[in-house]
């Protein structure tokens, strides 16, 4: 019998996960941690929440709300922690019982085959909605920090604090007319050639250093900007991957489980990297955001111009302009803009008037250029690719302050 296992621990206050010793005692299960801290879980105190097929990681639970986590890779460990403790570990799964647990779900699958297909084509959407608008944003933002480390982990976000405090001062003036909202801005600037944004659940907008390059002005990154706000303030992205990663996302956001949804950080990654909203979402977020602007008092003429710039690019074939692929642009919505445009009464006030914007493309040199192996799959494979009192750009760490 094995008494030494390997695994993973989320201590249920960070996402990170710290690698861990494991061994089996009498009365339950010592943890050691690569800092050599120790402390011990009790049989009775643990619930298994996954590990019951074969191949599936088994995952213990500790605590209430947001409990604490251990992952196990090999499931054999289950079959070893029952013979340690017998009469303390009958609330642990049985392995030697899977054979007809498997024959009966086989069962069961095929009576629910016309189930699950009207699950998925009307109930997964439907629920995704009502959810997506009950979550709390502390859940939001656990879920968009998990996409975020996968497509802008550390080494990949442009540090650099003088120019990071501009594009703070953009985001303070555009989020001033929100004095309500609940959610906290994050915007970084992730250094990768590929001219493309996009907003993350909770608040975190990733800006890619060749978008940034090919405005003209700190108008047209607000606009930008407002676009992507709008995603956030709409749930346009929570519903999306609540409707389109696997049904485990769906079922953590009804539980409330915060601390779960770290584990849908790269499959929620690639969704949102490749995800085209709908038309109604597109023109809700271009509607209301050029509405911001004009709250904001900035020039509403720079998301227009920025969006025409794009389009221009697309038709020339750039395989790097990704923003179109994602956040389709026709001439029928750029006109529809100049419409909501020429609406407003307000004279806009120019946004960083002494400032050379220029020298904002400077803002990703101290990482220097983007290796082959630095580049991020995840949107290059695509074939589509509580009151924020102050909102927070952190390009140097993409971290609150």
């Amino acid at each position: 019998m094995r008494t030494d296992w390997e695994g993973h621990y989320l201590d249920g206050r960070t996402a990170a996960r710290q690698r861990v010793a494991i061994r089996m005692m009498r009365q339950g299960i010592q943890v050691t941690t690569e800092n050599g801290v120790s402390f011990l879980w009790r049989y009775r105190d643990i619930r298994q929440t996954q590990g019951f097929y074969s191949g599936e990681q088994v995952r213990l639970e500790k605590g209430q709300e947001i409990p604490e986590v251990l992952l196990i890779s090999d499931t054999a460990f289950l079959g070893d922690v029952r013979r340690m403790a017998p009469e303390l570990t009958t609330h642990f799964h049985n392995p030697a019982r899977r054979g007809t647990r498997a024959a009966l779900t086989l069962l069961a699958a095929v009576g629910a085959v016309s189930a699950s297909a009207a699950l998925y084509l009307w109930g997964i959407p439907a629920t995704a909605s009502v959810v997506a608008s009950r979550v709390p944003v502390s859940w939001e933002e656990r879920l968009g920090q998990a996409v975020v480390e996968q497509l802008a982990p550390p080494r990949k976000r442009c540090a650099d604090p003088a120019r990071a405090r501009l594009l703070e001062e953009i985001t303070k003036t555009l989020t001033a007319p929100l004095p309500n909202t609940p959610y906290t801005f994050r915007v970084m600037v992730v250094n990768d050639p590929i001219v493309n944004a996009l907003a993350a659940p909770g608040g975190y907008i990733l800006v890619f250093r060749g978008l940034l390059d090919r405005t003209r002005s700190p108008e047209e990154l607000a606009g930008v900007l407002a676009h992507e706000f709008q995603h956030v303030l709409k749930r346009h992205a929570t519903r999306a991957l609540l409707q389109n990663v696997s049904s485990g996302l769906l079922v953590a956001a009804l539980m409330g489980d915060a601390s779960g949804v770290m584990a849908f950080g790269l499959e929620s990654a690639r969704t949102l990297g490749a995800l085209r909203y709908s038309r109604q979402n597109e023109e809700e977020a271009d509607a209301e955001g050029m509405r911001l602007l004009i709250q904001a008092g900035i020039d509403p003429a720079g998301m227009i111009a920025f969006f025409e710039v794009l389009q221009r690019g697309d038709r020339r074939g750039a395989a790097l302009f990704q923003y179109l692929s994602t956040h389709p642009q026709t001439q029928e919505r750029v006109e529809r803009l100049k419409s909501l445009a020429a609406q407003s009464q307000v004279k806009p006030v120019k946004l960083l008037p002494d400032y050379d914007w220029r020298d904002i493309r400077k803002i990703c040199q101290r990482l220097g250029p983007p290796t082959r192996s630095d580049a991020l799959p995840l949107l290059h494979h695509s074939h589509r690719l509580t009151r924020s009192v102050a909102p927070i750009v952190s390009a140097a760490t993409g971290t609150a302050k």
